[in-house]
């Protein structure tokens, strides 16, 4: 009964949400196939590269991610590839990095991306201790909640998060679980932390995804490489048939003066 109750949970979860992306107005383009509502008491922990648990994503529908930005000068090419397929992603961003960059934060938003959240400072949070490694959770998300609403604000208004190097800790789980806020890692990724040319980079993840046929993949917005990559692999997705799916949260989380 209670696997039962928990399937059904994560049924509602998926279901509840928008099914159909926006239209994209050229037709010769990837476009987002369709939105999945994330409901983070359903979907705590996803991604088989961490967790035993992953979205419910059909066979060759592809979640995008990227981490660590913003960073102007390839986080704006990344920007353009993914509009010029009409494809949203999710960006899971660094909190230094938004208090530099506020209007590309915004830009990020604007553009119908989901904005995630990813530390004040990508600091490895298994080898802190647990006040340190909240404060960095804490200080990341009202970093970017500050440079996306104008207000410094510890209580996301999407409840993603992304632990760096997915360095997590049974406790920081625990409390995120509490929170509401779902936690991603990812069922395959680019290697894009290893310095390689753009080709090398599109044939490891094209051999990565053909293996395992769906997931969300994770890429760095802040890596050259990976700007100069991403317009051929959006369109090796259009051609092989894979359908990109879009995350936005089930619903925003009720703060309190306590959480300002």
């Amino acid at each position: 009964m209670i696997l039962l109750r928990a399937a059904l949970m994560a049924l509602f979860a998926v279901a509840a949400g928008p099914a159909r992306a926006a239209e994209c107005p050229r037709k010769d383009t990837l476009g987002t196939s369709r939105v999945i509502t994330v409901d983070p008491h359903a979907f705590a922990r996803v991604g088989l590269k961490s967790f035993p648990q992953t979205l419910p994503l059909a066979d060759k529908e592809v979640v995008l991610t990227f981490d660590d930005g913003p960073f102007p000068p390839t986080t704006t090419k990344v920007l353009a590839a993914l509009a010029s397929e009409c494809v949203q992603a999710t960006f899971f961003l660094i909190g230094r990095n938004a208090e530099a960059s506020p209007d590309l934060v915004k830009r990020i938003a604007a553009a119908g991306h989901s904005i995630g959240h990813h530390t004040w400072s990508h600091r490895p949070l298994d080898r802190i201790g647990q006040p340190q490694a909240l404060e960095e959770i804490d200080r990341g998300i009202a970093a970017d909640e500050k440079a996306l609403h104008g207000e410094a604000k510890r209580i996301p208004s999407t409840p993603f998060f992304r632990f760096p190097g997915f360095a997590s800790t049974p406790a920081l789980l625990d409390s995120l679980q509490a929170r509401g806020i779902a936690v991603f890692g990812a069922d395959l990724w680019a290697s894009d932390w290893n310095p390689m040319t753009p080709d090398q980079q599109l044939r490891l993840l094209t051999e990565r995804l053909e293996y395992e046929g769906k997931g969300i993949i994770l890429l760095h917005d802040t890596k050259a490489q990976t700007a100069k990559m991403l317009p051929a692999f959006l369109q090796y997705l259009r051609r092989n048939g894979y359908k990109v799916v879009h995350l936005v949260a089930a619903r925003p989380i009720k703060s309190s003066l306590n959480d300002r």
